[in-house]
């Protein structure tokens, strides 16, 4: 590890968990512990230095509550859009390379998150991803138009990494708008972003159903 460099984790939280139902998702519990807290610890394992979670201000104090013991995070408000929330985020603390991740991917490996912190110092910009396994149709209407060559078609995950400097010039340049995700945003303006294969494992929670499938990961 190049201990000269500062590796920072930004973790947005400022969904409102609409499609999830009358709570929170990063607050339900799988195994006595809540969704969030598998993420966060993840990192806190790894070799990231500060940890900074966007948070929506409804859940800000819960979650200040559940890692007020925990040295590496810092939890800050999120905006209204997660475009929002990272640019917060960038702007609360310097570093040299950053890690961008969804808040409800709790199945993330330390490992892999290591990984990608020894790769975004030689890439400067990357995107977790998986290989697109089903067969992919093109739909207009209800009718398929065209099969997609699936080949060179990837699942997109986090963590994304960045160069700090490259991705908050970006998230300047770019703010206001609504890019949903980070690496798309250096993409549109013409910069190279590499692939680091992920794991399938590493959902992102989004419906009830996804709470069952991480019990099965997570036990």
């Amino acid at each position: 590890m190049d201990f000269t460099k500062k590796i920072n984790a930004i973790i947005p939280s400022g969904g409102t968990s609409s499609r999830f139902g009358n709570k929170n998702k990063l607050l339900e519990k799988i195994h006595g512990k809540e969704v969030i807290k598998y993420t966060v610890e993840a990192f806190e394992k790894s070799n990231v230095d500060e940890i900074i979670v966007c948070a929506n201000l409804n859940i800000i104090d819960e979650l200040k509550e559940i890692f007020k013991d925990s040295k590496k995070v810092k939890i800050i408000q999120g905006g209204k859009t997660r475009q929002e929330s990272v640019y917060n985020g960038l702007r609360e603390s310097e570093c040299d390379y950053v890690l961008i991740h969804d808040g409800a991917r709790p199945m993330i490996s330390t490992d892999l998150i290591n990984l990608t912190i020894d790769m975004v110092k030689d890439k400067k910009s990357l995107t977790v991803a998986t290989k697109t396994i089903d067969t992919i149709k093109e739909v207009v209407n209800g009718k398929i138009i065209r099969t997609i060559d699936r080949s060179k078609l990837y699942n997109t995950q986090t963590p994304q990494a960045f160069d700090y400097k490259l991705i908050l010039a970006a998230h300047q340049k770019l703010a206001g708008q609504n890019f949903t995700d980070d690496a798309g945003m250096l993409e549109i303006l013409g910069k190279d972003v590499y692939i680091l294969d992920g794991s399938y494992k590493n959902i992102k929670i989004t419906t009830q159903n996804d709470i069952e499938i991480a019990k099965i990961y997570l036990s």
